[in-house]
C-alpha cells in the first residue's frame, strides 16, 4: 500500500508558550507524603525502641518444585515490559500534556482539579478553549512531544499498550504453566511480617542477608513484584477502558467502579507514579546486591559475577533510547504511517467489539455539570453570521449524497419529526468530560426520510466554522454508529436553545464516541460510500491535518 503524506506538511502547531507548572491541592501533598514517611517513621520507631527485627532465614532451596533460574521467555519478557513500559510512559505524558488537569469525579470544572501540570489558572474575562489549555511537552520527555497532536500520542499510546498487554497475558501464563509462580506469588500469611521485617532493615540503613535471587526473593521483593503484575498492571489496563466513551456509555457501573469516569483518570495516572515508585527502589537494589550477577540472571539466565551479562543489558537500553529517537523522528517525518497502522492494527478490534456496544445510560438533570468545556473555533462566515443574527429561523439543513430523496429541514420542521431527550457523558479526546442534556433529532429518523441507496456507508457531516488548521471542518460516522439510539443531531443543551459556543444551529451527539467526531455548527448532511473521497481521505478534518484516528470509541 502506498502512504501518501499531507501536503502540507505537518501543519500541526508548536505551542507557544512553553512555560512550565505543577500545582497540588495542600490536602493531597499532606497525604501523599504521610503515605510515604508513614511506613518509614514506623520502622526507625521500631528499631530505636525494641532493635531490628529478625529476618528468618532463607527456605531450603528444593530443586524438585522449586523455580530455578529464568528461562529464556521470563528474560524476553522482562525486556519487551520494559520496551513498551518507556514507550506507554512517554505517550501517556504527551496525552495529559492535551488537557494538563485531574480530576475526582465526571465533571471538569476549573478550580475543582486536585492537580494541574500548568501555570495556567482558567481565565474567566475571555472564552478560554480546551484548545487553549494544551501544554508543550518536550520530546525529550513525552513521545512525540514537540509539537501538538493528541492524535499521534494516543496512537503510540494505544500500540503500545496492545503489545504490552500482549506480552503480561503471555507471561502470566506461562508463569502459572510453570512453577514460577512461586517467585510471585503468596501463600503462606507470614509473607508479610517477614516482608516487615526486611523494610525495617532496608529504612534504617542495615543490609539483610540477601537470598540468591537466581533461586528465590526476600519476601519484601516477593510482595512488591507481585503488587505489579498482579495489580498495578491491571489497575491500569482496567482504569484504562474506563476512557472509553463507548464503555462508559453503555455500561453505566464500570466507571462508577473507579468513582467516576475523571477518577479513573487521576487513578491511571497514580498507576504511573506506581511504576515509578517501584522501578527506583528496585535498580537500586539491583546495584547494592550485585549488579553484574543480578545483570546475568536477567540477561543471560546464568548466576556468575561476570561482565557479559551487564554490557548486553546496557546495550539493550541504548537499544530502548534508540527507538525513542527513532520514534520521534517517524512521528513527524512520516505521521501517515503511524496512523494507518494504528488503524490496521487496532481499528478491526474497535469496529468488531466497540462499535457494537449502543450506547444506552441516561444521567438526571442532577448531574449536569456546572461546566461543559468550549472547543473549535467559531464560524466566522457571513453567512453563519446572518443566521445568527436572527435565531438560525432561516437555517436549512441539507441533506444530500446517496439518497433516494434529498431534504433540506429548518429548526422547526426538524422539532415538528420528533425530537429525542437523553441526559449523557461526553468524552473529549483530550481528556475531559462532562454531562449535559441534549435535545434533538434522532439520525434514525433522518435516514428514514432520505432512505440511504445501499451503495452509502458513510456519513458526513459538515460544519459552518473552519478546521484549526485552515479549510471547513468535517467528520464522519459510519453508517450503524449514525443509526445508534444516542445518536442525534441536537439543537438544544440544558433545556435551552443550542448556544452558539456549543454549535449552534445544530451538533452531532454520537456518544460512544469521543467529541471531536460530533461536528459543531453543522451547515449539511451526505451520504457517501466511503471516507476516502472527502477531504484528505481520511474520515475527518483532525484525521486529515492532526493524525486523529477515525473510529474514536477509546
Amino acid at each position: 500500500m502506498t502512504i501518501v503524506e499531507h501536503p502540507r506538511a505537518n501543519p500541526v502547531h508548536f505551542p507557544e508558550d512553553r512555560r512550565r507548572g505543577l500545582a497540588i491541592k495542600p490536602i493531597y501533598v499532606f497525604l501523599g507524603l504521610t503515605a510515604a514517611l508513614a511506613p518509614v517513621v514506623l520502622a526507625w520507631a521500631q528499631y530505636l525502641l525494641v532493635g531490628l527485627p529478625e529476618v528468618p532465614p532463607t527456605p531450603r532451596f528444593n530443586p524438585a518444585v522449586d523455580p530455578q533460574g529464568f528461562p529464556a521467555w521470563i528474560r524476553l519478557a522482562h525486556f519487551v515490559n520494559i520496551f513498551f513500559l518507556v514507550l506507554l510512559t512517554r505517550s501517556g505524558l504527551s496525552i495529559l500534556a492535551d488537557h494538563p488537569r485531574l480530576y475526582w469525579s465526571n465533571h471538569c470544572t476549573p478550580g475543582t482539579d486536585w492537580i494541574r501540570f500548568t501555570p495556567i489558572t482558567v481565565p474567566t474575562d475571555r472564552v478560554w478553549m480546551a484548545k487553549d489549555d494544551c501544554r508543550y511537552v518536550s520530546p525529550w520527555i513525552g513521545l512525540p512531544g514537540y509539537r501538538h497532536t493528541i492524535g499521534m500520542g494516543r496512537h503510540w499510546h494505544f500500540l503500545s499498550a496492545f503489545f504490552w498487554l500482549a506480552n503480561g497475558l503471555i507471561f502470566v501464563a506461562l508463569l502459572f504453566a510453570t512453577n514460577q509462580w512461586k517467585r510471585l506469588v503468596p501463600v503462606d500469611l507470614q509473607i508479610y511480617s517477614d516482608a516487615w521485617a526486611v523494610f525495617v532493615h532496608y529504612s534504617t540503613f542495615h543490609m539483610p542477608v540477601e537470598p540468591d535471587g537466581f533461586y528465590r526473593y526476600n519476601a519484601l521483593q516477593q510482595l512488591a513484584y507481585f503488587g505489579v503484575v498482579f495489580v498495578l498492571a491491571p489497575i491500569s489496563v482496567l482504569t484504562g477502558l474506563a476512557l472509553s466513551p463507548s464503555i462508559d456509555n453503555r455500561y453505566s457501573w464500570y466507571p462508577t467502579l473507579f468513582g467516576g469516569r475523571q477518577s479513573a483518570r487521576s487513578i491511571h495516572f497514580l498507576a504511573l507514579c506506581g511504576y515509578v515508585a517501584f522501578l527506583i527502589p528496585h535498580v537500586g537494589m539491583v546495584v547494592l546486591t550485585g549488579l553484574q550477577q543480578n545483570m546475568n540472571h536477567i540477561v543471560l539466565g546464568t548466576d556468575d559475577t561476570g561482565a557479559l551479562g551487564l554490557w548486553l543489558g546496557c546495550v539493550a537500553l541504548l537499544g530502548v533510547v534508540a527507538f525513542c529517537f527513532f520514534a520521534n523522528w517517524l512521528s513527524w517525518a512520516h505521521p501517515r504511517w503511524i496512523q494507518l497502522s494504528f488503524r490496521k492494527v487496532l481499528g478491526p478490534l474497535q469496529r468488531r467489539y466497540l462499535n457494537s456496544l449502543e450506547s444506552r445510560v441516561e444521567y438526571t438533570d442532577r448531574d449536569i455539570s456546572p461546566f461543559m468545556w468550549p472547543n473549535g473555533v467559531l464560524p466566522t462566515t457571513e453567512e453563519w453570521k446572518d443566521l445568527a443574527a436572527d435565531s438560525f429561523k432561516d437555517f436549512r439543513l441539507k441533506v444530500t449524497g446517496l439518497v433516494e430523496n434529498p431534504v433540506e429541514l429548518s429548526l422547526a420542521e426538524m422539532r415538528a419529526l420528533g425530537q429525542q431527550d437523553q441526559t449523557t457523558l461526553h468524552h473529549c479526546i483530550q481528556g475531559w468530560s462532562g454531562i449535559a442534556h441534549w435535545g434533538g433529532l434522532p439520525l434514525a429518523k433522518l435516514i428514514e426520510i432520505v432512505r440511504p441507496l445501499p451503495e452509502a456507508k458513510v456519513v458526513i457531516f459538515y460544519s459552518f466554522g473552519p478546521g484549526l488548521y485552515g479549510g471547513d471542518y468535517y467528520d464522519s460516522l459510519s453508517l450503524p454508529n449514525a443509526l445508534h439510539h444516542q445518536s442525534i443531531l441536537a439543537y438544544e443543551m440544558n433545556h435551552q436553545p443550542l448556544p452558539e459556543l456549543y454549535g449552534a444551529p445544530l451538533r452531532l451527539r454520537a456518544e460512544n464516541q469521543l467529541g471531536f467526531k460530533m461536528v459543531k455548527w453543522i451547515r449539511e448532511v451526505s451520504f457517501v460510500a466511503t471516507e476516502k473521497t472527502v477531504g484528505e481521505g481520511f474520515g475527518g478534518k483532525n484525521e486529515d491535518d492532526e493524525y486523529y484516528p477515525v473510529v474514536a470509541n477509546i
